[in-house]
C-alpha cells in the first residue's frame, strides 16, 4: 500500500514508517518544507493548503499531526495551539479528501485516551462518554473533525494512550530511574492506559485493512496503575522505587497537565482491537519496558 503519513516525523511517525518499509509498503510523508524526493509532499495545514491530486495516488491516509501535550507548561496560547493544530491538519486532509477524485480507501486519524478524562473505578471502552476537561474537549473536537471526511472513506480515530518509548512522556522519568530517584506520582494507584511503541505502529498498519471504524482504543491488553508502570522501569534499571512526589506538588508545577496527563484515572479496554484479530507483541509493561530500554 501506498501510505500518505501527516506528523511522520514525530515519534510514532518514524516508527509508523519504519515498520510499513519492513511490511513492503510505501510510506509517503507530508512535510512543511521543500519535498526531497518521490516519497515526500509538502503542505501547509495551518493554511490549509495541500494539492488534493496527491491523495489520487495514495491508498490510505494517516493523520498524526499535533502539538505535542508533553510541551509544558499548557499556557493559554499553547492550549490554543494544541487544539488548532490538530483542527487545521485534519481539515485540510478532510478538504483534499473531497476534492480527490480517486480518494484514498481509509483514513486513521489521532485521538487520544483524553477523551474520557478522569474516571477511576470504571472500566472504558469505545462506547463510553467523553470527560469535561481540556483534553477531552480537545479530543472531542479532534474526532468531529475526522468523522467528516466524505464518503467511501472509512475513518478510524486512534485513541492513544501512553506510549512506552524513550522519546515518549516517560522521557524525563527514565534518567531519574537511573539515578534511584523514581516513585509513586501523587498516589499511583491511578490507572495508566499504556502501549509500546512497536505495538502502537503495529495496531495502525493492521487497521490500514481491518473493517473497523470509528474510535478504536490503542492501548496495552493489561490493565496498569502508574506504580506499576514507574516501579517496572526502575526495577528494569535495578534502581530503587522510594521517593514520592505529592500530587499537591504536581498540580502546582504543571496544573492541569497533572490533573489530566500523570494522576487522572483511567483504565481503558483494548478488547475491541483484541476482538479485531490483533495480536500485541508487549502484553505487559513489564514487556514493554524491557522492548523500549533495549532500543538505540
Amino acid at each position: 500500500m501506498r501510505v500518505l503519513i501527516a506528523g511522520a516525523s514525530g515519534l510514532i511517525g518514524r516508527e509508523l514508517s519504519r515498520q510499513l518499509d519492513a511490511a513492503g509498503h510505501a510510506p509517503v510523508r507530508l512535510v512543511r518544507r521543500e519535498a526531497l524526493g518521490k516519497n515526500e509532499i509538502r503542505w501547509d495545514p495551518a493554511a490549509q493548503v495541500l494539492d488534493a491530486r496527491v491523495l489520487d495516488d495514495v491508498d490510505a491516509v494517516v493523520n498524526l499531526s499535533g502539538a505535542s501535550l508533553a510541551h509544558l507548561p499548557w499556557t493559554s496560547g499553547y492550549r490554543t495551539e494544541i487544539l488548532q493544530s490538530r483542527l487545521s491538519a485534519t481539515r485540510t486532509l478532510n478538504d483534499a479528501l473531497g476534492r480527490s477524485t480517486t480518494p484514498p480507501t481509509v483514513l486513521l486519524n489521532g485521538s487520544a485516551v483524553g477523551v474520557y478524562g478522569d474516571r477511576p473505578g470504571e472500566i472504558l471502552t469505545e462506547t463510553s462518554t467523553s470527560g469535561t476537561d481540556f483534553l477531552a474537549d480537545v479530543v472531542t473536537q479532534w474526532e468531529a473533525a475526522a468523522s467528516l471526511a466524505p464518503q467511501p472513506t472509512r475513518v478510524v480515530m486512534l485513541r492513544t494512550g501512553l506510549v512506552l518509548a524513550k522519546g515518549g512522556a516517560l522521557k524525563p522519568v527514565i534518567p531519574l530511574a537511573k539515578l534511584g530517584l523514581a516513585g509513586p506520582l501523587g498516589a499511583g494507584t491511578q490507572h495508566w492506559a499504556w502501549v509500546s511503541l512497536h505495538d502502537e505502529a503495529a495496531a495502525i498498519v493492521h487497521l490500514l485493512t481491518s473493517t473497523l471504524s470509528g474510535p478504536v482504543n490503542l492501548v496495552g491488553p493489561s490493565p496498569a496503575t502508574s506504580n506499576d508502570i514507574i516501579r517496572g522501569l526502575a526495577q528494569a534499571l535495578n534502581r530503587p522505587f522510594v521517593l514520592p512526589v505529592p500530587a499537591a506538588i504536581l498540580t502546582l508545577l504543571l496544573q492541569d497537565a497533572a490533573r489530566q496527563l500523570l494522576l487522572a484515572d483511567q483504565q481503558v479496554s483494548a478488547q475491541k482491537l483484541l476482538d479485531d484479530g490483533f495480536e500485541f507483541a508487549h502484553r505487559t509493561p513489564a514487556t514493554a519496558i524491557a522492548w523500549m530500554l533495549r532500543q538505540p
